[in-house]
């Protein structure tokens, strides 16, 4: 005991003195955030197309902005201009314009539940007459949204649907059934709102006559808990519903509620009884509702039109896929109310589609050998879409402007690396966010035509870091795996190697379905981390292995059904190519994820045992089994379909192939992967007397973070790696 205390005390030394003489420690990283990266909060766009609206620093205001000069030309709305300082509380957590922008909807105290959803106090501001209204005064709410005709505010309390008459002040419940844990309107529940990436789901219609919502039946749906630890005698209980592999989803249904009748419809999904609503979405017309229908399996997707006073539904596109199909939000109803944009994976490839309203292909919008990566929108006005596409290199990103009608395509960003954009509500400007690997992002606003307006900002003091702390540049490289499949990767060397000297490696890795972290853009916090173990004589590199994204949808399903199988086998030839290196010490490879990534980071010290001498494995599925019914089963299916998939890739069946270090870390309170996962692998490595290094961190989400979480678990990390490379 004493004499690993001396290493550890030593190693503690080491790294404080020596990461300390680089300039770059952790505390600079994690504590101080010195190296953060600034970016420009998104652009709340008016209408004008000239002009845009954010909060000043102390989200007590909220100022108007000219887009060309920068210059602040009216302040709309601030907390000290209000009669009665009881009248609103805290400061803005968030606001949205209405339709026509003659109210605010203000969103304060927030409070988070999931990772997207969230409650807080809601009220609408009136602009004309400069006046206040409560949504609701006896507690926080969920989603308010006002109608588009601005008369009425929706929101969702307590699993129930109401709406409040802004003019009147009258409060009507749109549904009447919610209960915890058992019955949802209007909002998702939790596997929805991780896997299919939404909240709120209940929508106004154009016309503002009737509420369109879908509504979850989770009675039989099984419940987990969580236990927090608040220096209380007992601790706390967490139970919530969350459906496993194999198990019960909540039953889902699509309703839509009118007004002036004060009845509700149901929408007729016909004879599927397992089935998923991932969206539902008003067209032009405000008697037709857009609902999306998904098997199981998820390789099945139809869209339906349903009529919003009789609930018939008519089927609008369908689509099958070998595989899986991903759900978007690249749903667009053009005004003339006769076509719709639409992007699919049908040709191999992501692309953008125009179809008849009736749902036949009018045409390609897009096509080639490329995924298009991001849909920006429609500018109807002028006939053209604005996307991001990955069609030089899988490593960058592009922005373009297609005519739908021609079919010309312009090349609106041509610098190499990464480029993003938000256009303005009439597409005339768009700010636009570059990085590449080795610079931090830079964003300005720029015209149709692509001339800058102005910097909005450059990072240059983080830029400056770099050279004064002489970080080294990101080299990128590619190798054949054993299947003849090439594979793109990041290297970051130490600076002035010597020649004849072989150096440790430590490898990143996610590796997830259509993930990407070799991209010719900037890697965050993590860029420094990586510097200073760089700096301290160790190359890291990250791997894109088969399965991950912007390569097409055969590389991309590539691991279907198969989770991890191709993924491993990808990072163990990359460990091997490494080691063939020259410089590389093929002894001395070690491996760390988080995530999807610390369950590849498991699965690589347990099955290339031989390769990795250690592995860092942070959050970590080590079981679909005991992961989600969505995500697991759109790549996985059932286990009792797939029992093989299952045995042949979930690191507890492998922990007595254990041979070099690892450590497992978790957050108790992980309420996306379960701690139940590095739980069980500890039992199982303990039933195979295997050594290892475990950590816990109370009370932390899948996030790890918050009261010096991040500090404590990057200075763990770095201890381990100068202890086992």
């Amino acid at each position: 005991m004493q004499f690993r205390f001396l290493i550890f005390s030593l190693l503690f030394l080491f790294q404080s003195s020596v990461f300390a003489q680089t300039g770059i420690t952790l505390e600079d990283i994690w504590k101080n955030y010195k190296f953060y990266e600034k970016s420009v909060p998104g652009f709340n766009f008016l209408k004008d197309g000239r002009h845009y609206t954010k909060l000043n620093s102390d989200r007590d205001k909220i100022l108007r902005y000219d887009i060309t000069t920068g210059e602040m030309v009216e302040e709309i709305w601030s907390t000290a201009s209000l009669s009665d300082e009881k009248e609103f509380e805290g400061n803005i957590s968030a606001y949205t314009f209405t339709d026509d922008e003659s109210k605010i909807i203000i969103e304060s105290q927030r409070e988070s539940i999931y990772r997207r959803s969230s409650k807080a106090v809601f009220h609408i501001y009136d602009r004309a007459s400069k006046s206040l209204m409560p949504v609701y005064d006896e507690g926080k709410v969920q989603y308010c949204t006002v109608s588009p005709d601005g008369s009425k505010a929706a929101y969702v309390f307590m699993n129930n649907i109401y709406y409040l008459d802004l003019a009147t002040g009258i409060t009507e419940p749109v549904t009447t059934d919610g209960s915890f844990n058992k019955i949802i309107n209007g909002a998702t529940d939790w596997v929805y709102e991780e896997e299919f990436g939404f909240a709120q789901a209940f929508y106004w219609s154009p016309d503002s006559k009737k509420i369109a919502f879908i509504r979850f039946d989770e009675t039989e749906v099984p419940e987990f808990t969580m236990t927090e630890h608040h220096d209380e005698v007992y601790p706390k209980y967490i139970t919530f519903k969350y459906p496993k592999v194999g198990q019960k989803n909540a039953d889902v249904s699509a309703h839509i509620f009118n007004i002036e009748e004060g009845n509700t419809v149901d929408v007729d999904m016909g004879n599927m009884t397992d089935m998923y609503i991932p969206r539902i979405k008003w067209t032009q017309n405000a008697n037709q509702l857009c609902v999306f229908k998904m098997n199981r399996h998820q390789n099945l997707l139809e869209l339906l039109l349903a009529n919003s006073n009789s609930g018939h539904t008519t089927y609008l596109l369908s689509e099958e896929n070998e595989y899986y199909i991903d759900i978007t939000d690249n749903l667009t109803f053009l005004k003339d109310g006769k076509q719709f944009i639409w992007t699919s994976e049908k040709s191999g490839f992501n692309h953008i589609y125009l179809h008849d309203i009736d749902g036949k292909e009018k045409k390609a919008l897009t096509k080639g050998d490329f995924d298009v990566t991001s849909f920006y929108g429609l500018d109807e006005a002028n006939g053209k879409v604005y996307y991001q596409a990955a069609k030089k290199s899988p490593l960058a990103r592009e922005l373009y402007e297609t005519d739908i009608n021609s079919g010309k395509t312009r090349l609106v960003s041509n610098k190499a690396g990464t480029s993003g954009a938000q256009y303005s509500s009439t597409f005339d400007y768009y700010v636009w966010k570059h990085s590449d690997v080795n610079n931090p992002s830079s964003q300005g606003v720029y015209t149709r035509s692509g001339k800058l307006v102005r910097q909005l900002e450059d990072n240059a003091n983080l830029k400056s870091l770099q050279t004064s702390h002489k970080t080294q540049p990101l080299e990128f490289f590619d190798f054949t795996n054993d299947t003849g499949d090439k594979l793109n990767g990041w290297m970051l060397r130490p600076a002035n190697m010597e020649v004849g000297k072989k150096y440790p490696v430590f490898m990143t890795v996610y590796g997830g379905p259509g993930s990407q972290t070799v991209t010719d853009s900037y890697k965050g916090m993590n860029y420094w981390w990586h510097q200073m173990l760089a700096s301290n004589g160790y190359i890291v590199v990250s791997v894109d292995n088969r399965g991950t994204g912007a390569r097409g949808e055969a590389f991309k399903k590539k691991t279907y059904l198969q989770l991890g199988k191709y993924e491993t086998e990808d990072q163990i030839s990359a460990a091997k190519y490494l080691g063939s290196l020259p410089f590389v010490d093929a002894e001395r490879i070690g491996i760390f994820g988080w995530s999807y990534g610390g369950y590849m980071s498991s699965l690589c010290i347990l099955k290339g045992n031989d390769v990795f001498k250690s592995a860092i494995a942070v959050a970590p599925v080590t079981n679909w089994k005991w992961y989600d019914t969505i995500y697991t089963e759109r790549y996985m299916r059932t286990e009792e379909e797939n029992s093989d998939g299952y045995k042949d890739n979930s690191p507890v069946y492998f922990a007595d192939q254990l041979k070099g270090s690892y450590l497992l870390i978790h957050g108790d309170a992980d309420d996306n992967v379960h701690a139940q996962n590095s739980i069980e692998m500890a039992s199982a490595l303990i039933k195979a007397n295997k050594q290892f290094d475990t950590y816990y961190y109370p009370n932390r989400n899948h996030g790890i973070y918050g009261d010096n979480a991040r500090l404590h678990l990057y200075t763990k990390m770095t201890n381990f790696i100068l202890e086992t490379l």
